[in-house]
């Protein structure tokens, strides 16, 4: 019985990981830094943040017994599919490569979208003076679009890019 119980882990309680981060991941809508943040708080809420960041100290525990591998390598492949869920296809299909890990995973979206930070300023920028209030249903949802814009130059901007 006591086997069993250290076994559970609270990432094996998530049915759904659409229901936690609502925002899939696309290359068109550039949600990357809000999917990434919902993402972390996701992964420390559920004990597998280490999957995907190293941590700061650099002495993160490495799994010695075959228990503990095998745990690992069941977390991982929790985690990894939680990715995979909350992007697009073409995100999928560009990232996806066969025994990859997490954090390789999650180190080649973050190439994706930070890597070209002048690009995608510039293409916010062009974004942001070309969104036209005709192009949605009410003022709010304009309005929402023209400040989740902002909020992505900012983060640009603050980054220096």
């Amino acid at each position: 019985m006591a086997e069993n119980k250290s076994n559970f882990h609270p990432a094996f309680t998530v049915n759904n990981i659409q229901t936690c981060i609502p925002i899939v991941l696309e290359m068109e809508n550039v949600s990357y830094s809000t999917w990434a943040e919902l993402f972390k708080i996701h992964a420390r809420k559920h004990k597998v943040l280490d999957h995907i960041i190293p941590p700061s100290d650099g002495k993160g525990k490495v799994p010695s017994t075959d228990e503990e591998k095998e745990l690992w390598a069941t977390l991982d492949a929790t985690v990894i599919s939680w990715i995979y869920s909350t992007i697009s296809r073409d995100l999928l299909n560009t990232i996806i490569e066969p025994d990859a890990t997490t954090m390789e995973a999650w180190d080649r979206l973050h190439d994706i979208f930070q890597d070209n930070q002048h690009s995608r300023v510039v293409a916010l920028e062009q974004e942001f003076s070309s969104t036209s209030m005709e192009d949605f249903p009410n003022a709010s949802a304009y309005f929402q679009r023209l400040k989740s814009l902002a909020d992505q130059l900012k983060k640009r901007w603050s980054s220096g890019f």
